[in-house]
């Protein structure tokens, strides 16, 4: 049974196992204060059988009438199916908790066995020592400022029972010893009642911190797991405007060109673009599969990054014409090449497809320039043109646009502070723009050198 404040007559419980853990096995033995609590619940079940079954022996042969040893064996049954009842209802909602709870009846069944107990006691003197236990129960299902009272009371009436069945003995030192011993005991059961009771706190309070604990590790791993989650679109939205967006946008292009060229009987135009369409679209075709096993870039693999950027700008070039512009693009390699770690090809390859597409696409540029630079600490690649140019601070305010475009520069600045590298865009309404990139180089980048 348990009492007020979660208390109950036996030690509470080993602490129920939550969905999600990991099952034990059956030879793992509790350590600590849960041992301490199942041996102290195992000797006050164990204390209370024994005395009243050495009460009973004594109760069937000490001789008294037919009625008061039919009576007491009738009450000490009774008294045993109460306790018996009461202990088992609590293990059974102890190990399950949708089985009935006893704890509100905790004190009523409390009520029985010390009603029952103090009948048997005008039987028989034998029994009073099952006062013992009672102390016990009394500290643990009610309240402190009830138990304590409760046990000096079920005091008084033990020396009361012990006097009545001694009464005529005449002895003081009898006398005497029907005083002390019950005084000692019961300040012996408060003593030990109170350490039970700090090491129930204890235990559960450790309980607590256990679960805490389950569910902090279940919060971090989802957050973690949410964080994965959000940072993988976050790449894949890189990855597909850097890449396919950007290649279909210029296969669109290429398409209406080519359309405009069949219109005005240049079937040799028309074909020029048709096989920069195939191009751009076989381009896009390994990108995606490449981006599906997860690998770079495709040019990358075949080529050295300045021979990649050297033919896309002959690329933008040829895409430039087609729409009837006047492009020239060249690339320049300053400095001696050292190899790069793959992060760094794919990224410096991305921000130069990007910034070269809105070159031709929108900057109305006659000249544009991509220099990449291998310095002592760093490798640099700048992009100028000089086109219309912007205003980057209102460009950045406007951020996304609702058809999705938009988002070059921000991809880029995210790639980059992912590699502890920096973007610079200078620009303004007439005069060009120059996008310059940083990238460190060192011993403190080598663990890039693996990744792919």
């Amino acid at each position: 049974m348990q009492g007020d404040d979660s208390q109950q007559v036996a030690a509470p419980p080993a602490p129920r196992q939550q969905p999600g853990d990991t099952a034990q096995p059956n030879d793992t033995k509790p350590i600590g204060s849960a041992v301490i609590l199942r041996v102290l619940r195992v000797s006050l079940h164990v204390g209370f059988a024994v005395l009243l079954l050495v009460a009973v022996v004594r109760l069937a042969v000490a001789g008294l009438s037919p009625f008061a040893t039919g009576a007491g064996l009738g009450l000490s049954l009774l008294l045993a199916a109460v306790y018996l009842a009461g202990t088992v209802l609590e293990k059974r909602h102890a190990g399950h908790s949708k089985r009935f709870n006893p704890k509100p009846y905790a004190r009523w069944w409390l009520a029985v066995v010390g009603f029952l107990w103090l009948l048997l006691m005008l039987i028989s003197p034998d029994f009073a020592w099952i006062a013992f236990p009672l102390f016990f129960l009394q500290l643990h299902i009610l309240p402190r400022r009830f138990a304590l009272p409760a046990i000096a009371a079920s005091t008084a009436l033990l020396i009361a029972a012990m006097w009545f069945h001694n009464r005529g003995a005449g002895a003081d030192a009898l006398q005497l010893a029907m005083v002390l011993g019950p005084v000692f005991g019961a300040a012996f059961a408060v003593v030990t009642g109170l350490v039970y009771r700090a090491l129930y706190v204890e235990a559960e309070n450790q309980r607590l911190a256990a679960e805490e604990l389950r569910r902090t590790r279940a919060e971090l791993a989802r957050s973690q797991h949410d964080a994965g989650v959000l940072a993988e679109r976050e790449r894949l939205a890189r990855e597909i405007h850097d890449t396919l967006a950007q290649g279909f946008s210029s296969i669109v292009l290429m398409g209406r060109s080519a359309e405009k060229a069949l219109d005005a009987g240049d079937n040799v135009a028309a074909r020029d673009r048709l096989r920069t369409v195939r191009e751009t679209a076989a381009s896009n075709l390994a990108e995606a599969r490449n981006f599906v096993r997860g690998l770079g870039s495709p040019e990358l693999d075949e080529s050295e990054l300045a021979d990649t950027l050297r033919r896309l700008c002959t690329k933008t070039e040829a895409e430039a014409s087609a729409r009837g512009a006047t492009l020239r693009c060249r690339f320049e390699l300053q400095g001696t090449p050292v190899p790069l770690p793959n992060p760094y090809r794919t990224t410096l390859l991305r921000a130069a497809q990007s910034s070269l597409a809105n070159v031709w696409a929108h900057a109305q540029a006659g000249t544009a320039v991509v220099t990449l630079s291998f310095l002592d600490a760093e490798v640099t690649m700048d992009v100028f043109d000089d086109g219309a140019g912007f205003d980057p601070e209102a460009a950045a305010a406007a951020a996304t646009r609702d058809d999705g475009t938009g988002v070059g520069l921000k991809s880029l600045r995210e790639r980059l502070a992912a590699l502890n590298g920096t973007l610079d865009v200078e620009s303004a309404p007439g005069e060009g723009t120059v996008v310059a990139i940083r990238l460190p180089l060192g011993t403190g980048n080598a663990a890039l050198e693996g990744t792919a």
